[in-house]
């Protein structure tokens, strides 16, 4: 990479009520971190509204939208405009009764870099994915743009190690995650803080394992359940790790922009040091393609 340090900035927003309201703040908010010299945007998971999936409802795939369409038009205009790289993440329309997850990326020229549709779907209580979303079919491959090979997965993906792994072994030269994860407003403190705590180590281990910076960006404030539950409080703590799992930024619970600067050239110091990649044991690792080892 010939970037040696990347100034990247993570948007952390609540829900302001739909999609041209959200793309709104989204604009006023790129534009802030253009203008404090970030190179490098993400954006949360599913920024364009509420996080839907807290119930099963055959409305609301008329939120989805077609890519390309109105809302990748947008965003490259504002990539484009403000010469930044911008990472989004939009309910994808493919076909009448096929949607996925999907994360579109966007060069500092406007142009649709690629896209990754999330591979891992929950289907939990709150988190009801598996009625909206296709598990993706791109595959773990990195997008090029003009400040390195982006390897993005969405939220669910943070808990896996293959997906990070196999972003590496792609060639990704930082791992990136739009993210929408909070409390059950009734959980206990105490386990409200071991949620919080295991997020930022699955985060933490895969920057250490891969030897890679992480980016993940949350989305923040409370959003109530249309059945009646007590709903998400989202809860930010957007970070952004160091490939040691260091942490050089982490936001609070509160709409805000995080700002960092990445050192590019860590990674290749790290992986001197600490060469996993080389000591991979490939030939002993057949069955991690089993569902489970019987």
């Amino acid at each position: 990479m010939s970037i040696k340090t990347l100034p990247v900035a993570l948007i952390q927003e609540k829900n302001h009520g739909d999609a041209a309201a959200n793309l709104a703040v989204i604009e006023a908010r790129v534009a802030e971190a253009a203008k404090q010299g970030a190179k490098l945007v993400l954006l949360q998971e599913l920024h364009n509204g509420a996080y839907f999936c807290q119930h099963e409802s055959v409305d609301e795939f008329d939120l989805a939208e077609t890519i390309p369409g109105p809302s990748t038009e947008r965003l490259g205009q504002l990539a484009r405009q403000h010469g930044v790289v911008l990472v989004s993440s939009l309910f994808e329309k493919r076909a009448t009764g096929l949607y996925h997850n999907t994360a579109v990326v966007f060069d500092s020229d406007g142009g649709m870099a690629g896209k990754y549709r999330k591979m891992h779907i929950p289907d939990d209580p709150g988190f009801y994915e598996k009625f909206y979303f296709t598990p993706g079919d791109l595959g773990f491959r990195p997008i090029e743009t003009s400040v390195g090979r982006l390897g993005v997965l969405v939220c669910w993906d943070q808990w896996y190690p293959e997906a990070a792994r196999l972003m590496a072994l792609a060639g990704a030269d930082l791992l990136l995650y739009p993210t929408a994860i909070g409390w059950d407003p009734d959980d206990e403190q105490a386990e409200k803080t071991r949620q919080r705590d295991a997020w930022v180590l699955s985060h933490r281990g895969h920057a250490v394992a891969n030897g890679l910076p992480v980016l993940s960006c949350n989305r923040v404030g409370h959003e109530p359940s249309p059945l009646g539950a007590s709903g998400i409080d989202f809860w930010g703590n957007s970070i952004v790790l160091g490939p040691q799992g260091e942490i050089i930024a982490e936001a609070g619970l509160d709409a805000s922009i995080l700002y960092a600067d990445v050192d590019m050239q860590r990674s290749e110091h790290v992986r001197r040091i600490w060469p996993f990649l080389r000591d991979r044991r490939i030939d002993a690792y057949a069955d991690l393609t089993l569902r489970y080892r019987d």
